[in-house]
């Protein structure tokens, strides 16, 4: 992890932690979309909500994105969170934006990507999250079935206490990018609560088993 990279997930989990975005619960487990239990939960929409703190995310996820060999004509937000964080970097490069579903709609146009075409495009997709990749997974096919071309996707934060998203998209041609993960969490000195912290890393020892023991996945897919 170079220098660039460390700086940029530390300032991230600053604005997590600042922005009420982590969340640890003691009680009752956090039942995530891929079906993990988890003591822990990261919400990325509550970033949007304070005018300072979305600007500096913003502000953080450009640099990273300017930083990336690849010249993208548009940025793609996946429903729903992804779409505000997709459209604020669209502005800030001058790029077209989309917004894309897991599915298509079924009703109207049938569409699954919204806000003109992506034929020929060079697409950027933009989510808050990343766990297992399924939701990525679904986005880009449905981009790519437009006619996109995804190599890239940009998340705020990755999930990585469930290994296999990284591997799920590299195996369909796309680099996921993350600006911050547990483990960066756990690095940081943005002031996590002790009893908080030690929650965490209990939980990061054995994440697949802490899930099984707790109501949730029981076995990697």
């Amino acid at each position: 992890m170079t220098a660039q990279a460390n700086e940029t997930a530390r300032q991230i989990v600053r604005l997590l932690v600042k922005a009420g975005a982590i969340h640890v619960s003691q009680q009752q487990p956090f039942v995530l979309a891929s079906g993990w239990a988890s003591p822990v939960y990261v919400d990325c929409r509550v970033l949007i909500g304070n005018p300072d703190i979305r600007h500096a995310v913003i502000e953080i996820a450009a640099q990273h994105m300017a930083g990336l060999s690849t010249r993208f004509d548009a940025v793609a937000g996946g429903e729903t969170a992804g779409i505000p964080f997709a459209t604020s970097l669209a502005e800030k490069h001058g790029l077209a934006m989309r917004y894309v579903r897991k599915r298509p709609l079924g009703i109207g146009r049938n569409a699954q990507v919204e806000g003109g075409s992506v034929e020929g495009l060079r697409v950027l997709l933009v989510d808050d999250l990343i766990t297992d990749g399924t939701s990525k997974l679904a986005f880009i096919r449905g981009l790519r079935s437009g006619g996109a071309v995804v190599e890239h996707s940009l998340s705020i934060f990755f999930n990585n206490a469930f290994p296999g998203a990284i591997e799920r998209l590299k195996r369909v041609g796309v680099f996921a990018h993350a600006l911050a993960t547990w483990t960066d969490v756990l690095r940081s000195d943005a002031g996590l609560a002790p009893a908080d912290r030690a929650t965490i890393e209990n939980f990061l020892s054995d994440p697949i088993a802490w899930s099984a023991r707790h109501g949730g996945r029981i076995a990697r897919a």
